[in-house]
């Protein structure tokens, strides 16, 4: 990642944290509404316990964006977590999504077209990142000749 998306996307998320409890209610109506086979995923959760955690969640990636050797360790490890709450790798784009939309729709006209592509980068990178740690491809299977 460029220094200037890691300061696009750390200006733009200190202006959504003091809103952080209406950003999650947003990302996770958008993110029910537009992919609901996640719904399940949520059944016996607290939703406002959980949306800390997200923002919570949120703030310490876009702080580390300064030091990706040290944060993609720790993607790697949350995606492993999630394998065990029944996360796919198709999930990833749906959350992707909805996130930008969040974003869009807390800050408003500061969510700029650099913004956008800003934050998509950010995401693509720390996704594909965790979708490799959590999903290794399988290794090719032995021929059996000799």
């Amino acid at each position: 990642m460029e220094s200037s998306d890691i300061a696009l996307v750390q200006q733009s998320f200190a202006k959504v944290w003091p809103i952080k409890a209406r950003a999650a209610e947003i990302f996770y109506a958008d993110l029910f509404q537009t992919a609901p086979e996640v719904r399940p995923l949520f059944e016996e959760t607290d939703m406002a316990r959980q949306g800390g955690k997200l923002m919570q969640t949120l703030n310490t990636v876009v702080k580390g964006l300064n030091d990706l050797p040290a944060l993609l360790p720790v993607a790697a490890d949350l995606a492993s977590r999630h394998v065990d709450y029944g996360v796919t790798p198709a999930h990833y784009d749906s959350v992707g999504a909805s996130l930008l939309r969040t974003l869009e729709a807390g800050l408003g006209e500061a969510f700029t077209p650099e913004v956008r592509a800003a934050w998509t980068t950010a995401y693509t990178t720390l996704s594909g990142a965790m979708i490799g740690a959590a999903y290794p491809p399988e290794p090719p299977a032995a021929s059996g000749t000799s």
